[in-house]
């Protein structure tokens, strides 16, 4: 077996897909935020 050495493994895909997530998350949430207001103004 090989010697795992901490911190060499590349991780940039993991980044970039962490990102999106992160980024999808915050648009989804404001998206959410802005609706349920819409609702409480306009559903009666």
């Amino acid at each position: 077996m090989a010697e795992h050495k901490h911190g060499s493994m590349d991780i940039t895909v993991q980044e970039k897909t962490y990102e999106g997530f992160l980024k999808f998350t915050t648009r989804f949430c404001i998206a959410v935020a802005i609706f349920t207001v819409f609702l409480a103004i306009f559903a009666t």
